[in-house]
């Protein structure tokens, strides 16, 4: 991967960019994503922020010889704290990390979403958390993706700002109510997966000498959820 060529998930986030936005790709590694936009003409300005000296090193770097200093600045700086006023970002990207630090971020910038910017957002795990926390603070989901790429199942949630009341049930902050009307290949796939975790660990749990009822308990109605979701009765 370079900023010529992105990985599957990456293509997929910027397939969701607006043309002519002013991003924020935050935790931006080697800036491949927005110096990937850039080159392609999709985006008019971008921040890549790190807060590891080291990426941070690398994305100068990589913009540097794509030359593309003018048009993305590289900054090392915690989560949103990247964003400056002056850059009128209307588009912010975070992947590649678990939905509870993708929410912590949010959470700790949120003067950086005043103007509340189109949101993409990729956890690795935990999209229950994310897709709450986007509804809890009046983010609507407008699009959703799964996919498989080297032996990962990635999810991508897009969310624009409307002021509504949140709306989500709990089964479609779990699985995704765009994806959960889809159920693509790799979304059965990552529930059957869980499945079989959930079925080993309750036969873990039944073995035990005093087994905890409220946790076997908890594992069934999970398994009976997913179960169900997978044979389209609930």
């Amino acid at each position: 991967m370079d900023a010529h060529h992105l990985s599957k998930r990456l293509l997929n986030v910027a397939k969701l960019v607006p043309k002519g936005a002013r991003l924020a790709d935050i935790g931006s590694d080697h800036a491949y994503l927005p110096a990937y936009l850039a080159l392609k003409g999709q985006i008019e300005f971008a921040v890549a922020g790190e807060v590891v000296k080291g990426p941070f090193q690398n994305a100068q770097q990589v913009v540097r010889a794509q030359g593309l200093n003018e048009q993305i600045a590289v900054r090392l700086a915690d989560g949103l704290a990247a964003i400056e006023a002056s850059d009128q970002i209307d588009t912010i990207t975070i992947c590649g990390m678990g939905g509870t630090l993708i929410c912590d971020i949010l959470e700790k910038g949120k003067d950086k979403l005043v103007k509340h910017p189109f949101l993409i957002l990729q956890p690795n795990v935990g999209e229950k958390n994310v897709r709450n926390w986007l509804d809890t603070n009046g983010y609507t989901l407008v699009n959703e993706m799964i996919m498989e790429e080297d032996g990962h199942i990635y999810e991508i949630i897009a969310a624009k700002y409307t002021a509504t009341k949140p709306v989500l049930t709990d089964k479609e902050a779990i699985f995704g109510p765009y994806l959960l009307n889809e159920r693509t290949n790799a979304f059965v796939k990552k529930w059957q997966k869980e499945i079989a975790k959930s079925e080993t660990v309750l036969a873990q749990l039944t073995k035990a000498k005093d087994v905890p009822v409220a946790k076997k308990q908890a594992l069934e109605a999970k398994i009976e959820q997913i179960e169900g979701v997978l044979n389209g009765k609930s």
